[in-house]
C-alpha cells in the first residue's frame, strides 16, 4: 500500500489513509468539497502542518482518546498522529447534529 502525501509541512507530514482496496476516503471527501469549502480545510491543515499547532478549538481539537479532528463549519476530517511527526487524515464528512455519529469514529 504505497503513501498519499496530502501535504508536507516543516513540522507535520500530512497523509490520508488508504483502504486495502486502495480507495482514499479522505480524497474521495476533498474532491466532492466545492471550491471554497476545500480550500478553507486546507489552509487548516497546512496551518499544522507548517507550524505544529492550532489554538483554535474551532478548527482543531481531540474528538477520541487519539482522535483528532480538522474543522472547519460543518466539515470535518478526523485524523490520529502517529512516530516520525506523521498525520493520517482518515475521511472527510458533513457534521449535521450536535454530536459526532458514532460510525464516523
Amino acid at each position: 500500500m504505497s503513501k498519499y502525501i496530502l501535504y508536507e509541512g516543516r513540522y507535520y507530514t500530512i497523509e490520508l489513509a488508504q483502504t486495502r482496496e486502495g480507495r482514499c476516503p479522505g480524497q474521495d471527501f476533498l474532491d466532492n468539497l466545492t471550491e471554497a469549502e476545500r480550500a478553507r480545510i486546507l489552509r487548516i491543515i497546512q496551518r499544522l502542518a507548517d507550524f505544529g499547532k492550532i489554538t483554535n478549538r474551532e478548527q482543531f481539537k481531540k474528538i477520541a482518546d487519539d482522535f483528532y479532528e480538522f474543522k472547519n463549519y460543518q466539515t470535518r476530517m478526523p485524523c490520529y498522529y502517529i512516530k516520525n511527526r506523521v498525520i493520517i487524515i482518515t475521511h472527510g464528512f458533513v457534521k449535521k447534529r450536535d454530536k459526532i455519529d458514532d460510525n464516523e469514529l
